[in-house]
């Protein structure tokens, strides 16, 4: 069942909503808990069933979801919700094999928790993503006019997060691909280091890094067709983070 309807939870606007996907009544109630003491709205849901109704009648603003649901797969739920950009993902998992965390990311999902996790961890994460979307939401302009880039061959579109190539190619991004292309756009021929790119501010001593930003540049470096063994767009500066080698204008 369901802690908290978003009927209800709306009526708070300055607070962020975050919905809790856990088929264990113990630690769903127990996230939800821990976001309303740090002044989030929490709604938790048993399935992926209720999570999907509960999001028809009032999108959040991140989702947590657990693998091991009742009624479907876990990753299942993920790559359905990471086609909707109104809304971040992480994923949530007691799973050992890094291959599911990996595919997780692949799929779209903006981070992942491993558990059991300390509060201050999951929320640091929670306020780690809303960082980053709030970035990219700045970097549409005042008043978030949406604004177009060019850059080697490429078009992107902020209005609706897509890529189109002079060639005809086109790809959608999810909104933390998004935010990160438009990390290396505003800083072009710069060196951004893996903190800057995460959208971390927290202390070196709080939380180790984990492969989630690896994960996100390989996506968009496929998305973008730079070669993984050979990059040219967003190229490793071994110790330092990455550089985004194209010129780029903008309009709008």
């Amino acid at each position: 069942m369901m802690r908290g309807a978003p009927s209800a939870l709306a009526s708070t606007q300055s607070r962020k909503l975050i919905y809790v996907v856990e088929d264990d009544r113990d630690a769903r109630d127990l996230a939800c808990g821990v976001l309303e003491d740090y002044g989030f709205m929490a709604a938790g849901f048993r399935n992926g069933r209720d999570a999907l109704k509960g999001i028809d009648r009032q999108p959040p603003d991140l989702c947590l979801v657990d693998l091991g649901l009742p009624d479907m797969d876990g990753l299942s739920l993920v790559r359905t919700l990471c086609e909707d950009v109104r809304f971040g993902v992480v994923i949530l998992t007691g799973r050992a094999d890094v291959s599911d965390r990996v595919l997780g990311l692949e799929l779209g999902a903006d981070d992942y928790i491993l558990k059991p996790y300390e509060p201050r961890e999951l929320v640091a994460r929670v306020n780690s993503f809303l960082r980053r979307r709030d970035r990219l939401t700045a970097a549409l302009g005042p008043g978030g006019k949406a604004s177009v880039a060019r850059f080697a061959g490429w078009r992107y579109d902020s209005a609706d997060l897509s890529l189109t190539h002079d060639d005809g190619r086109t790809e959608s991004l999810s909104r933390s691909e998004a935010a990160l292309l438009t990390l290396f756009l505003r800083a072009p021929r710069r060196v951004l280091s893996r903190e800057h790119l995460q959208g971390d501010d927290m202390g070196a001593d709080d939380i180790a890094f984990d492969r989630s930003i690896d994960v996100r540049i390989s996506r968009l470096r496929r998305k973008l067709g730079d070669d993984p063994r050979r990059p040219g767009l967003i190229k490793t500066v071994y110790g330092a983070g990455y550089l985004f080698t194209a010129d780029v204008t903008w309009a709008g």
